[in-house]
């Protein structure tokens, strides 16, 4: 069975948060790996309330520079300080992210933050590549340089067992010329490294906040077995999300839909569905039978 990757939605608020919904920031947790998408006001409070340890972050990533997706920086940063944190933080986001990242560490006296190792990059294309995963970034519509995220995981070859005890080959070095893909000899027979494996796929989870409708972003997403995606308003207010470059809870489906995902969470919403979120899950369905809407805390596991 495959290592589980683990989903956290620590917030889940569109602009304005409500007292059941947190600014953004959306936690994914696979072996060591510990990325946090955006940082609202209060993550760090979040992560508490979750009881996950913030000092463990790996690396963040950030969509776009608007306060309801960075706010949480500066506080989440001396929570890392305090809480001893001595590892690297990787910090990556859209074009200007050194700027304004330096921005907030001068905002603030640098003494919190000396203990912290951050190393701030933009992100583009395919910018972290590690050995069974790895994360690209894509543009979104959104107005100010903004990106979305995938998180994929590498295919492994995977030995058939029940083939290998059939023909009484050993567990020995030849094992790992066929996770390579590299045909064997035993016995005197060979044996061809397509006849005793088979690919197990990698997994795909996108992440998509802040956008007007964009048929683009289909491909970037295309056969993801999660994506993410805003929903700030219901499709009653389709052009009042036009205006404001979001995406309602129908576009998003459709989206879903055309890029053939296994599964839809919807996040970011607008305050006033914070009593009643049926119509915009309704209008979802209609398009895409498989959507959730998250709560602050949802905990999601693929």
């Amino acid at each position: 069975m495959p290592e589980k990757i683990k989903i956290t939605f620590l917030g889940t608020s569109g602009p304005v948060p409500s007292p059941t919904r947190n600014h953004t920031a959306i936690l994914l947790r696979f072996r060591s790996e510990n990325i946090l998408f955006d940082c609202g006001e209060g993550t760090q409070t979040q992560f508490k309330k979750a009881g996950i340890s913030a000092a463990k972050l790996t690396k963040l990533l950030i969509s776009h520079w608007h306060g309801d997706h960075v706010l949480g920086i500066p506080g989440l940063l001396q929570t890392l300080s305090f809480s001893g944190c001595n590892g690297k933080l990787e910090v990556y986001g859209p074009k200007g992210i050194e700027k304004n990242f330096e921005n907030v560490l001068k905002a603030f006296p640098s003494v919190l933050f000396n203990d912290l190792k951050i190393k701030v990059s933009e992100a583009k294309s395919k910018f972290v590549d590690k050995e069974d995963f790895f994360i690209s970034a894509f543009p979104l519509n959104h107005g100010i340089s903004c990106n979305g995220y995938c998180f994929v995981e590498k295919d492994k070859i995977r030995i058939n067992k029940q083939k290998l005890a059939k023909l009484n080959i050993p567990n020995t070095s030849l094992i790992s010329q066929l996770k390579q893909g590299k045909d064997i000899s035993y016995n005197g027979k060979k044996f061809l490294a397509k006849d005793l494996t088979y690919k197990e796929k990698g997994r795909k989870i996108c992440i998509a906040l802040d956008s007007v409708y964009d048929k683009k972003t289909i491909n970037f997403v295309k056969d993801a077995d999660l994506l993410i995606m805003e929903s700030s308003y219901g499709d009653e207010l389709k052009e009042l999300a036009k205006k404001h470059r979001h995406m309602t809870s129908g576009q998003s489906a459709e989206i879903a839909k055309k890029a053939k995902v296994k599964r839809l969470i919807l996040t970011h919403l607008s305050e006033r569905y914070d009593k009643d979120q049926k119509k915009i899950l309704d209008d979802a369905k209609k398009i895409f039978k498989n959507t959730t809407i998250a709560k602050d805390l949802d905990c999601f596991e693929i």
